[in-house]
């Protein structure tokens, strides 16, 4: 079926007319919703410390030790890149040092950090002006990832060293576009920057980095405008460039809600459920994510989905939540952070995937491939398959969200945007409280909140309550509190059957004394995901499950520390399942499982919950270009033998189908 481009009631066709008037009045800014802790403030816990342990040891770790482009950087004096790779590095390596308290990492981030602030320009510029690589001279986009990194190194020190030399760095940029305007990479992707300087202002209060920030704005692709007459509908076989780079579009994500607190517009505010409408019914898949390798590709599970679109995706939902405080990006936040970022890595994280597939039942470099324009190597898992972006970008993901798990609220309180265990010391009211999350959330329905205070005081919670659970429940024997709930209007996500609920806040406003300890259950609604030619995929709360494929793992090649590797089947693949998308609980059986004890939660040895459904081979469904051929249509017809088949979280797999044709009406 073919996706049309929306246009929504009362949109205006932006080309910055009212939006730059919105943007002319006196240096201010709207407040964001709700304010992030400082990095530090929140610790992982149970399987997510495991995980960003497991990443601490992987790639990402130790690449300042043997990659040539963070290990000899222009960035530190030497003659590798000195573009945006030792940026994306320390944006990943910084909060996932201070989330561990590990001296070897901090040790590694300190190196980076002092270097470039000791050679800062004497016009101000931060880092190379211009590399060996012949990346132009003043190209400002790559200060955008590093104003991100200092300013969480800044957070987690306290170095008084990082705001006078950003803020110096801010008038060199601004001088710097004055003479010539923001273009390609910088133009796309500009509300990052405009981030960093709210981040700034909110330091300083210098007025001059509000203005900064308006005429970033007034030379920046205008994302909001593209998505409300947009063209980009089907798959992109030609005509590539910067507005059909699912990279930039993920990092669009958060455009409308960045300039809204400089405009105030509820089409700035709205932008982002526009966008994420509009992407679900082109390019959308299971995962939360959308198809792009590298550029939009459609709905078809067979398409690609760059781990650097995952990253930054995750990063603008993040931003957004808290600036709107939208209860539904938490939902979305989740999807994508337990489903497509780990299914992208080897599972030991000592080996990447440049673009992951839904339905990925091969991992090969000869023959076809259905990329548009990624190369053989795209779906390898290695060090830098297809191009070393990602190497550098992956790592913010697990350590930017376990920084973003909660954040305070206007009213003295503390809001979680996302469920995961950890911990939590942070101040109150000018009172220290510490919060702990004891949970095995995503893949068990409870959440205890065990909050401690020195003294008796009184502070809200605000609990997520996501639009899949139908019966949450909170309780606390010895806590009195009262509930309240804050509900947005409705969000619809495409293909998800459901009725007309959206995810909401409960505010439990308590009396805290010592440590008291509350319970969240959120039962998980089993959910028909609507995809690529009526196929279905099983979706609980906000796990996605695939088949596992078993495979075979061949090493192509060692790398100074690490292997490329490809991936090929040794079992069938080819099922549709027998189940009824519309009545989908009646057909599949969830069971807790034990994983290993150590083991990664998404791993094959980590599953903690799987799914039990039947289905039948489709023998005619086959290969097509070196992948799985499209889902055929629904109802499939099959004379197969009936069998029961295990699905596992769309994470813990390698090799998987995820959506399926249906053997039943």
């Amino acid at each position: 079926m073919k996706c049309r481009g929306i246009r929504f009631a009362g949109a205006v066709a932006l080309g910055f007319g009212l939006a730059s008037i919105a943007l002319a009045a006196e240096p201010s800014l709207k407040p964001a919703a709700l304010e992030p802790l400082p990095v530090g403030a929140i610790k992982p816990s149970g399987w997510l410390k495991v995980q960003l342990e497991t990443q601490a040891k992987g790639l990402g770790g130790s690449l300042d030790e043997y990659w040539p482009d963070i290990k000899d950087s222009a960035w530190i004096g030497g003659k590798a890149e000195g573009w945006e790779r030792v940026p994306y590095w320390l944006d990943g390596i910084i909060p996932l040092a201070y989330l561990l308290d590990d001296l070897a990492l901090k040790a590694k981030a300190k190196r980076y950090v002092d270097y470039i602030l000791d050679h800062q320009q004497p016009d101000g510029w931060l880092g190379p002006i211009g590399d060996s690589q012949k990346h132009a001279a003043y190209d400002v986009w790559p200060l955008f990832p590093l104003y991100k990194a200092f300013l969480q190194y800044e957070q987690a020190t306290g170095d008084p060293r990082i705001i006078p030399a950003l803020v110096r760095c801010s008038k060199k940029i601004d001088q710097v576009i004055d003479r010539t305007p923001l273009y390609e990479w910088a133009k796309v992707r500009a509300a990052d920057y405009a981030l960093a300087l709210y981040a700034l202002y909110d330091r300083t209060h210098d007025p001059e980095l509000v203005v900064a920030a308006r005429k970033v704005f007034t030379q920046a692709h205008d994302w909001r405008a593209q998505f409300e007459d947009y063209k980009l509908t089907d798959r992109a076989t030609n005509g590539f460039g910067m507005l059909s780079h699912g990279v930039n579009t993920a990092m669009g994500w958060k455009f409308g809600p960045v300039r809204a607190r400089l405009s105030g517009e509820a089409g700035d505010r709205d932008a982002l459920a526009s966008m994420l409408g509009v992407l679900d019914r082109c390019h959308g898949q299971a995962t939360g994510m959308f198809t792009c390798d590298e550029h939009v590709a459609g709905r078809s599970p067979s398409q690609g989905t760059e781990l650097c679109t995952v990253v930054e995706a995750m990063y603008s939902l993040e931003a957004a939540i808290e600036i709107l405080g939208d209860a539904r990006l938490g939902d979305r936040l989740e999807r994508i952070s337990y489903n497509a970022l780990p299914a992208t890595f080897k599972k030991d994280m000592t080996a990447h995937q440049y673009d992951q597939q839904a339905n990925q039942v091969v991992c090969v470099r000869e023959g076809e491939h259905p990329y548009a324009t990624n190369g053989p190597d795209s779906n390898l898992f290695g060090l830098e398959p297809n191009f070393g972006c990602c190497t550098a970008n992956f790592h913010q993901g697990w350590p930017k969200l376990a920084t973003n798990l909660w954040m305070k609220t206007p009213k003295g309180g503390l809001a979680v945007a996302a469920y995961a265990p950890c911990v939590v010391e942070t101040q109150l009211q000018g009172k220290p409280v510490r919060l702990e999350v004891k949970t095995e959330y995503p893949f068990r329905d409870a959440v205890e909140i065990v909050v401690t205070v020195p003294e008796p005081m009184r502070f809200p919670l605000e609990l997520r309550v996501p639009e899949w659970s139908r019966t949450p429940s909170i309780t606390a024997s010895d806590v009195p509190f009262s509930l309240g709930e804050r509900r947005l209007r409705v969000g619809d996500a495409a293909g998800v059957a459901r009725d007309e609920r959206t995810a909401a806040y409960r505010t439990l406003d308590a009396e805290w004394s010592g440590t008291k300890s509350i319970r969240l259950e959120l039962p998980a609604l089993v959910q028909a995901y609507r995809g690529y030619n009526d196929s279905t995929a099983i979706v609980r709360g906000p796990l996605v499950f695939a088949l596992p494929i078993a495979a075979k793992w061949k090493k192509l090649n060692d790398g100074p520390r690490f292997a490329d590797w490809e991936v090929r089947p040794t079992a069938p693949w080819n099922y549709a399942l027998e189940l009824s998308p519309e009545r989908i609980e009646d057909f599949v059986n969830f069971r807790e499982v034990q994983p290993t004890a150590g083991a990664p939660a998404f791993s094959a040895e980590g599953v903690r919950i799987a799914a039990e459904v039947r289905g039948r081979r489709v023998e005619s469904w086959e290969m097509e270009r070196g992948a799985a051929a499209p889902p055929p249509p629904s109802p499939a017809k099959s004379a197969a033998p009936l069998e029961t088949l295990r699905l596992v979280p769309y994470g813990c797999t390698d090799l998987r189908v995820t959506e399926f044709p249906t053997l039943l009406d």
